[in-house]
């Protein structure tokens, strides 16, 4: 799974360690990981303390891979902050589908009185139809 860590050093066993701040949870999509949680590097890394990294973790918890998350940072800035992507822009067009779904809910809703509306008004002109079949039948008996 992969991470986004900072770089910290731990004073305590003098060696640098990663702090978890972020998991992946699908391609574009990202959960903060609220608690503190570190994985040790070992005595011999030597990454600059407070240093974004990115960090592919093995189910067991193992670094599989780790580079620096300069690059990712610099693509998520031109991606989506360049273009004015914020939270409050995805926030806006958010309402604004739920708007629309809301509309086509209520268009289809209308619809659909209106189809029953119509069918009600052919069954009327049906049975107006056949009553006045049944006149004509009734007075062309009458005549003969």
């Amino acid at each position: 799974m992969l991470y986004l860590a900072q770089v910290h050093k731990n004073e305590f066993l003098e060696q640098r360690q990663l702090r978890l701040l972020a998991r992946q949870e699908a391609e574009n999509m990202w959960v903060i990981i609220p608690e503190e949680a570190f994985i040790l590097l070992g005595k011999g890394n030597i990454l600059n303390e407070k240093l974004l990294v990115l960090v592919e973790l093995s189910p067991t918890g193992d670094i599989e891979r780790i580079e620096e998350a300069t690059n990712w940072v610099l693509n998520l800035v031109q991606t989506y902050l360049l273009t004015g992507i914020s939270p409050e822009y995805l926030r806006q067009e958010t309402e604004r589908a739920e708007q629309w779904r809301q509309n086509l809910t209520l268009q289809n809703q209308d619809l659909a009185r209106r189809s029953l509306e119509l069918e009600a008004r052919r069954e009327q002109i049906q049975a107006l139809e056949e009553s006045l079949k049944r006149e004509k039948s009734s007075n062309s008996d009458e005549e003969i």
